[in-house]
């Protein structure tokens, strides 16, 4: 097979979820109502925090934070998707290819430090509840986030730039519906033996730090809880960790899914179709499991609703 330098690669070929021209117009169709239930639903949850005095608390404000950070995130897969179908063109150029890797790996890795940010919230919250405000002071807050941000940066910066060092082969179709950093380190032709324990030493690193950072602050909120006298502020201090272990459960059990799926199967295609759960479902159920599961956020959103219901 023939090898070309990657400054010789001018596009790649997105194949996407199916080759069957019948099913693109029900992929475009579903996929594209995904994408607006997921920007309308964090938006909205954007604005109750902003204009509910209520809800200026560090909780959610990270939660504003995460629903940012879902709506960039699937802004940078979703749209060229639906673009590519309508034009039935396959095609993506090598450089945008690229930032499509480095933009999915900085707002995946963001969504994964606000996960463990979010979950030392509320260990501060339950477990030393008299220094809350003093120690999630706004200056605390920000500094989290843009930390989050900085260490996703550099995380993703370092794989798109590895990436560069590649030549490819004049094989370039990528069996997915957006350019995942594996499926281009597959097409490589050059040795990917320095990219590949990158990837698996980054990944353990970076997901396993704060995978270890949730279980240490539930450990210790389950252990607080439990030492409560009253059942009534037991259940207050568990509803306010449900909605937050319920989209860690599902962030990370549809990742640890897409894993075992690319190992048990030698289908690519397959492959993508489990990625859609983490990529695309995740940040569209977020606004629902905290909005449905949550007073005060319903609250919020009623009355965003009716305000912008109601004539001036």
């Amino acid at each position: 097979m023939a090898t070309i330098n990657q400054t010789a690669v001018s596009e790649f070929l997105l194949l996407g979820l199916t080759d069957d021209p019948a099913l693109q117009s029900i992929i475009f169709s579903i996929f594209l109502s995904m994408y607006l239930i997921t920007i309308l639903g964090n938006l909205l949850i954007i604005l109750a925090v902003s204009f509910d005095s209520h809800l200026h608390t560090p909780m959610y404000f990270f939660l504003s934070n995460l629903s940012l950070n879902d709506i960039c995130l699937i802004t940078s897969t979703v749209p060229k998707m639906l673009v590519n179908i309508l034009r039935q063109d396959q095609s993506i150029t090598y450089t945008g290819c690229l930032s499509q890797v480095c933009f999915v790996l900085v707002f995946g890795g963001l969504e994964n430090c606000l996960l463990a940010v979010m979950a030392y919230d509320r260990y501060v919250a339950i477990c030393h509840p008299l220094i809350y405000t003093v120690v999630m002071n706004p200056h605390l807050r920000v500094l989290l986030v843009l930390l989050s941000l900085v260490i996703s940066i550099v995380h993703a910066l370092l794989h798109t730039l590895m990436v560069l060092r590649l030549s490819f082969c004049t094989d370039l179709e990528i069996p997915h519906f957006f350019c995942e950093l594996a499926q281009i380190i597959k097409l490589a032709c050059s040795d990917t033996l320095i990219n590949n324990v990158l990837v698996y030493l980054v990944a353990g690193l970076f997901a396993g730090v704060p995978l270890f950072g949730i279980i240490f602050s539930y450990i210790h909120i389950v252990s607080s809880v439990l030492r409560m006298p009253s059942s009534e502020g037991k259940h207050k201090a568990f509803s306010t960790c449900g909605s937050h272990l319920s989209v860690v459960s599902l962030f990370y059990g549809t990742g640890f899914g897409v894993y075992i799926s690319s190992v048990v199967t030698d289908s690519s295609r397959k492959t993508a179709v489990a990625s859609v759960m983490y990529s695309v479902v995740t940040q569209m159920l977020n606004p629902f499991i905290y909005s449905l599961r949550n007073r005060d956020m319903k609250g919020a959103l009623r009355k965003l609703i009716s305000r912008t219901a109601s004539p001036p």
